[in-house]
């Protein structure tokens, strides 16, 4: 089945376009954070840039399991991938035939070579025209908060997380995203996992006492504490670990000091990501007063509970850079990963 935008009248120097705007084919915006991927399928506008329609429309939507290898392995990531791919094409009514652009943004690719394996996955997957592009996650989640222009700072904290800057002239730089066994505290996977701790330090005693030992077996329909070492080994995915956070904030809302701390922790971890990506990028100015935008992603930061860890985050930044603009965006990063192909294709 040909994408019914296909045909249309020559605008722009030849390019055809149809009644509204759009060009021939589509494009592809894909995010694969540790948790799931998401792919969108979205016309192809030729002229890209500030002229883009709000919002972008899109043409078919679909979501799948994790692309990143690093944490379900090669074959699971390039199953996800797939799947994701097709059914996102089938629901748009499209063809690979029809894809002018693929951006993919993954986690888990931190250096060249990861992003040469899995652009070769995807240039397999199509046509020899389709242009492919491959990027961290940080990247797209980037682009989702400033309409495809890769300047400014992200930060995403849901599952994993990670700060992720560009400067004017294109030098980037990144702190964090390492993975949990590496130190990021600040990620939902840090959070419940130092939570978990505390109820095993509480059980022990080797810690105090905790809300947290009692809201957590409830949750996971435990009856004690000695039951979680079973439950956290028979299963040690990040996301599984990570999905317990809401039970931290709410003993923290409830005057929990362990719960509490961990949170103020982690809310001062994720601002020294911010802190360290602005420094060595120089998005701060000279004086340190200058304005740059700092884009706000996932879960942990966005979950608007009354311990609002985004809002704790942004004062903290805030303290540093009085200039920094946080924005949460209006768009996920799927559609990020569709602006950024796009702004790629027509530059």
């Amino acid at each position: 089945m040909r994408n019914p935008h296909s045909n249309g009248n020559l605008r722009d120097g030849g390019e055809a376009t149809d009644e509204n705007g759009f060009g021939h084919g589509v494009i592809l915006g894909l995010d694969g954070g540790a948790t799931s991927t998401v792919c969108v399928c979205v016309p192809y506008f030729p002229f890209g840039g500030d002229r883009l329609p709000e919002p972008l429309p899109i043409l078919g939507r679909a979501v799948a399991g994790c692309t990143n290898r690093n944490s379900v392995g090669e074959t699971a990531a390039r199953d996800s991938l797939e799947q994701v791919i097709s059914e996102a094409l089938v629901r748009s009514g499209s063809d690979k035939s029809d894809v002018r652009g693929v951006c993919l943004g993954v986690s888990g690719v931190n250096h060249p070579s990861d992003q040469d394996k899995i652009e070769n996955w995807i240039r397999d997957m199509f046509p020899s025209h389709v242009k492919v592009y491959v990027q961290n996650d940080a990247i797209v989640a980037l682009a989702s908060g400033t309409m495809g222009k890769l300047h400014g700072c992200v930060l995403i904290a849901g599952t994993g997380c990670i700060a992720y800057g560009f400067d004017e002239d294109g030098k980037e730089a990144r702190a964090s995203g390492g993975g949990p066994i590496l130190g990021d505290w600040g990620s939902g996977y840090g959070i419940a996992a130092q939570a978990l701790t505390a109820v095993i330090r509480a059980h022990d005693g080797r810690g105090p006492q905790t809300l947290l030992t009692s809201t957590i077996l409830k949750a996971l329909g435990l009856t004690s504490p000695d039951e979680l070492i079973g439950w956290t080994y028979a299963d040690p995915s990040w996301a599984r670990i990570a999905a317990l956070v809401p039970q931290v904030v709410f003993c923290a809302e409830a005057g929990d000091e362990i719960s509490d701390k961990i949170l103020v922790d982690a809310a001062e971890d994720l601002a020294l990501s911010v802190k360290a990506v602005v420094q060595r990028l120089g998005l701060c100015g000279e004086d340190g007063t200058a304005s740059f935008p700092v884009v706000m992603v996932g879960g942990v930061l966005n979950a608007k509970r009354k311990w609002d860890i985004g809002k704790e985050v942004s004062k903290r930044i805030n303290r540093f850079f009085p200039g920094a603009q946080t924005i949460i965006p209006k768009v996920e990063p799927a559609v990020g990963a569709a602006l950024l192909a796009m702004n790629f294709l027509t530059s």
